[in-house]
């Protein structure tokens, strides 16, 4: 699992510029995407091999100093709460603040590892004023430049080594029973799904706490079922937080699409996809996780025979390219198709564990790649000569072709629609790669 990574500090110090630089340096942010907005809180990280989910805890607070200092602790005691690292920014050009003396007190608490971050040091003077940050009592201090991007690697150097190998991280679970997170913006009805699902059932394991302090994966066991429910839906209490919901909701959603193999992205049917829910599913796409999308409250809407139809076609017009994903109109209050949502969660971890044997996968794409070949490129053919199954955890085929670094991304494309078509990978992003024959 990826580590979460949360960068805290009071206002203008430069988080967001910090963040911007450590997930778009690594290409993490598509924009392309409807709704995928520039300012949002949380990013895919990757440095060295090593992935991890940043978080930008800036952009609240206002108002007065009071209300700065109150809206920052917060903001700071969810980051100790959720994110495994801290990254600590503070600015040269200001020195020590008071505010800043606020933060270190807390951050000195919370027993996670702390990266003290000095930004703006873009000059040698800068590199001596930054010394005045040590009496933070922090240990080390990493100047950086997040403007021109000066320092960051060995920022992200000292980072990753907090960050374990993928193998060594995986959980001492059943890897064969599907990890399922019930995700999505505050009161769509996530609890009472999870609640629906679970209350009535006495057959139901204790709950198992996975390998991160906080991530409960409860067994279920029912109606020949068996998963594990990845806890999102705010099962733990909040403790000292208080009233920032929203923020505390993206951390609780990033930990469970993290721990999970399965996402089901609730949105409420009077709202439609909102800004936040593609913020989601982006970042379940990004993980390489499935998804299955899970309409509710679809009781309250007034409907004719077209009604359904029409919202799906909404749905997958605003998620588009990723166009390949089930839709399940749900009201958790009526009962209403519950378990259907359930057993197309589990439809889709099979699809994400489908393996195509080398011979059928050629069989099938080479006379296609043959009738449709990919375009020249400045007088050069493209030729796929080969197409193989890479084994990974999600679906990932290497194509075998001369010039790898001329197929664009339209052709890339027209061949994971080509491999949809033939194989079922419904609710599943698919990787492709072009490799050197």
């Amino acid at each position: 699992m990826g580590k979460i990574v949360a960068i805290i500090g009071r206002p203008n110090v430069g988080k967001s510029t910090l963040f911007n630089r450590i997930t778009e340096s690594r290409d993490a942010i598509v924009d392309e995407m409807a709704g995928v907005t520039r300012d949002r809180h949380y990013g895919k990280g990757e440095w060295c091999g090593k992935e991890f989910t940043i978080i930008d805890t800036g952009g609240y607070a206002v108002g007065s100093e009071d209300e700065f200092e109150e809206e920052i602790r917060n903001q700071v005691l969810i980051a100790m709460d959720e994110a495994d690292i801290l990254l600590f920014v503070v600015d040269v050009t200001m020195g020590l603040t008071d505010l800043d003396e606020i933060v270190a007190g807390l951050v000195r608490k919370s027993r996670k590892p702390v990266f003290l971050v000095v930004n703006k040091v873009d000059n040698h003077d800068r590199q001596h004023d930054a010394a005045e940050f040590y009496s933070l009592g922090l240990g080390d201090l990493y100047c950086i430049s997040s403007i021109n991007g000066s320092g960051t690697g060995d920022l992200l150097d000292a980072l990753t080594e907090h960050i374990p190998a993928e193998a060594e991280n995986e959980e001492n679970l059943d890897n064969d029973v599907p990890r399922i997170a019930v995700v999505g913006r505050p009161n769509v009805g996530k609890s009472s799904f999870v609640n629906a699902l679970l209350g009535k059932e006495r057959n139901i394991v204790t709950p198992i706490a996975g390998t991160t302090r906080d991530t409960i994966h409860t067994r279920y066991r029912a109606f020949g079922h068996d998963f594990y429910l990845v806890d999102t839906a705010g099962l733990r209490k909040k403790g000292k937080v208080r009233d920032d919901v929203e923020f505390y909701s993206v951390m609780r959603t990033v930990k469970a699409i993290e721990h999970c193999d399965v996402c089901i992205l609730m949105i409420d049917a009077k709202d439609g996809v909102e800004a936040q829910d593609m913020n989601i599913l982006w970042l379940a796409l990004k993980n390489n996780r499935g998804v299955v999308i899970v309409v509710n409250k679809w009781d309250t809407i007034e409907k004719d025979t077209h009604t359904t139809k029409k919202f799906e076609e909404a749905i997958l017009n605003k998620i588009a390219p990723f166009r390949d994903v089930p839709i399940i109109f749900t009201s958790v209050t009526e009962k209403q198709r519950l378990l259907k949502a359930i057993e197309t969660a589990v439809q889709v971890h099979e699809n994400r564990k489908r393996a195509i044997p080398t011979r059928q996968l050629n069989d099938v794409m080479l006379p296609i790649i043959e009738n449709y070949p990919p375009p020249a490129v400045k007088g050069k053919y493209l030729k796929i000569k080969y197409v193989t199954q890479i084994k990974l955890a999600y679906p990932a085929f290497a194509f075998f072709c001369n010039l790898p670094q001329y197929f664009r991304e339209p052709y890339r494309r027209f061949l994971e629609n080509k491999l949809r078509e033939h194989f079922d990978f419904k609710g599943v992003p698919i990787t492709i790669f072009f490799r050197q024959k």
